[in-house]
């Protein structure tokens, strides 16, 4: 990394979150201890395992031990994976072999490669999935740095983070957009109420993505945030990416031809790169049949299943979404993988993590359609990947499906009913949105009448509003949590004031 001046605001991050370029620059190497200089993360939690992430300043061993008590006594140590330069000096290791249902606390440590010098530890801790019976709770959202609203120290940072870690939930979904990587940011912006946004900007958030170091970038950049370090050291992250990971509405076959911004015009290059960043940074288990995969299931006990799909990697080019045979969207093989995976499931719950909505019209330009909705009428075009899928979970009789997403930067309740439907092959339903977690905030959506979507609750700003930023408090995410006694669902939709905007209780069904 090369060596940068920073401002003032910068600075007050202090030298262990910006990592090897910015600590101690009047200091050589050799008279340095390695730094850790993103936090720690933890992910993809199992009853039996986690996988735990952390990032050094130079080439380095990054030792993980891990032990039930917060002292760390009796601690367990895993062989140490050696970190460089083809992950950015980020490292991920997987614990297995932990109890289930318990309180682990890890310590990560990055020693010098070169003199063995070890740096300062830092310290996570997360619960292992339960195998029994026990009140769950988690919290979901999307959308963060995005539309210009970067990091703003003055006032206190990404603050809705802070606001999800006070409820100490079991773990976090992120329901894409991680981050912008194609959202340069301003060092100031003004707002209409006469005060200034200032944001850090780092050399990666100055341009949009475009090289492997960029996107890699645009992860660090968040991990900057004294409230986002703060959260991920002590909540296990779910994470699914969707457009602005590489940049709005991309879809792979798309030739940039009409961004200057863009000198890399190639979006199978683009996506490629960054879906390598969003697994070097970020805690997630990878299989060797598709390293890059998104779409996972992951456990959480008795009571929940979590299915994370990918609605942007195998999807045809964005149009009016109306082709009667149909459009490619979630692909042959997730497709198949989700069918199979949710048979399989024993859960109560099965929670579908989806990067879009179902209901909710998302355009690309005048004609053209994002999502899979596409306005009223018959399944058409990606529709027909979303109805394939409602009518096996009837077909099946698969109960207690739930859709949580984000994606629309407001939060909404959305009930979906063959009765109000065009096409009625499928069981009512409900899905939940909530965000942005740090990025302007728009809507309300149009929506489409094809699967019967109510409207029971959304929040966003008035008519004429858009991009409105983090400081308006029109930042949300939601709270699941799961009665062990009862088994019910509780879904409340909160904002970043901690204030619960609605919450509906589910009861679940037998087959």
């Amino acid at each position: 990394m090369p060596q940068i001046t920073f401002s003032r605001r910068q600075a007050l991050l202090g030298s262990a979150a910006l990592g090897a370029s910015l600590a101690m620059p009047s200091l050589s190497r050799a008279q340095s201890r390695p730094l850790i200089t993103h936090g720690v993360m933890s992910g993809d939690v199992a009853h039996d395992g986690a996988v735990i992430w952390g990032r050094a300043d130079r080439e380095a061993n990054m030792l993980v031990e891990w032990a039930t008590t917060e002292n760390m006594s009796n601690s367990q140590a895993v062989p140490p994976l050696a970190v460089g330069t083809p992950t950015d000096f980020s490292g991920k290791l997987a614990l297995t072999g932990l109890p289930s249902d318990q309180d682990i606390f890890y310590r990560v440590t990055m020693v010098d490669l070169a003199d063995g010098t070890p740096s300062e530890p830092t310290t996570g801790q997360f619960r292992t999935a339960p195998m029994g019976n026990r009140d769950i709770s988690f919290v979901w959202s999307g959308d963060t740095a995005g539309q210009g609203w970067g990091i703003d120290e003055d006032r206190g940072g990404m603050t809705t983070y802070a606001t999800m870690l006070n409820h100490a939930p079991d773990f976090f979904l992120h329901s894409g957009d991680t981050v912008y990587a194609d959202g340069p940011l301003q060092e100031e912006v003004e707002l209409a109420d006469g005060t200034t946004w200032k944001n850090i900007v780092t050399p990666a958030k100055s341009k949009v993505a475009e090289t492997l170091d960029e996107f890699r970038g645009q992860h660090l950049y968040n991990y900057l945030d004294h409230n986002v370090r703060a959260f991920n050291a002590a909540v296990p992250i779910i994470s699914q990416w969707d457009d602005h990971e590489v940049t709005n509405n991309w879809y792979p076959n798309e030739v940039l031809t009409n961004d200057d911004r863009y000198t890399v015009k190639s979006m199978q290059v683009l996506r490629s790169r960054s879906a390598q960043a969003f697994h070097d940074m970020m805690p997630t288990r990878q299989t060797l049949s598709e390293p890059k995969r998104i779409y996972r299931k992951v456990s959480y006990g008795p009571l929940l299943d979590i299915f994370v799909i990918d609605m942007r990697t195998y999807r045809g080019d964005n149009t009016p979404n109306t082709e009667v045979e149909g459009a490619p969207f979630l692909g042959t093989e997730q497709l198949a993988w989700l069918k199979r995976e949710m048979v399989k499931s024993t859960a109560t719950w099965k929670v579908i993590a989806s990067d879009m909505p179902i209901g909710m019209m998302v355009r690309d330009g005048k004609t053209n359609m994002e999502n899979s909705a596409n306005g009223d009428g018959p399944v058409l075009g990606r529709e027909q990947d979303i109805a394939a899928v409602l009518s096996f979970i009837k077909t099946a009789q698969i109960t207690n499906t739930v859709w949580l997403t984000a994606d629309v930067h407001y939060t909404a309740a959305h009930h979906y009913s063959p009765d109000r439907a065009v096409f009625q092959d499928f069981d009512p339903f409900w899905e939940f949105v909530s965000g942005p977690l740090h990025a302007g905030t728009f809507g309300p959506s149009d929506y489409d009448n094809t699967f019967g979507p109510e409207v029971l609750f959304a929040k966003h700003p008035e008519a004429g509003q858009a991009n409105l930023p983090p400081s308006d408090g029109l930042q949300f995410f939601g709270k699941v949590d799961i009665a062990a006694d009862t088994s019910v669902m509780t879904v409340r939709l909160m904002d970043s004031a901690d204030v619960e905007l609605w919450s509906v209780e589910l009861e679940p069904k037998t087959s």
